[in-house]
């Protein structure tokens, strides 16, 4: 069982590592979706692109500019969610808001984004690594709206 001080530690490798060699950071000229997300509050400012194919996350990626968490976060999301069903994302993203600021939600493997838990205490943090999960849900509704934590 690993303490307290283990999860701080590998939350803040994971976040360092997917703030400094982002995934999937790169513009999708052929998304079929896309949404763009702003965090007044940190700054953070992206557009998350995705591809959808027969009711599948085909590709997922993003670009803009943002702090170490946010960048992160948008990376970690890319991964898990390349290759899901939209409506497994649907029900990620709703979890992920649990993850993030209240307790892990019960049945579910988080996986690498278990991570993201480690948010929680920073409460100024959490609008920082939820903005691509935002992101990512406009895009997929075709909001046609700019996601804001605010």
């Amino acid at each position: 069982m690993t303490g307290n001080g283990d999860l701080r530690e590998l939350y803040q490798e994971v976040i360092f590592d997917h703030n400094r060699n982002p995934r999937n950071f790169r513009n999708m000229e052929d998304a079929d979706h896309m949404a763009d997300g702003h965090n007044p509050l940190c700054g953070d400012l992206l557009t998350v692109f995705v591809k959808v194919k027969d009711g599948i996350i085909e590709d997922v990626s993003f670009v803009g500019q943002g702090c170490a968490i946010s960048t992160a976060s948008a990376s970690l999301m890319t991964e898990a969610v390349k290759g899901q069903p939209v409506d497994e994302v649907e029900s990620l993203f709703n979890d992920i808001h649990l993850l993030l600021t209240e307790a892990r939600p019960e049945g579910r493997d988080f996986g690498k984004l278990e991570v993201l838990s480690g948010v929680r205490e920073f409460p100024a943090r959490v609008k920082c690594a939820s903005l691509a999960w935002h992101t990512l849900h406009n895009a997929i509704m075709r909001a046609g709206e700019t996601a804001r934590t605010e």
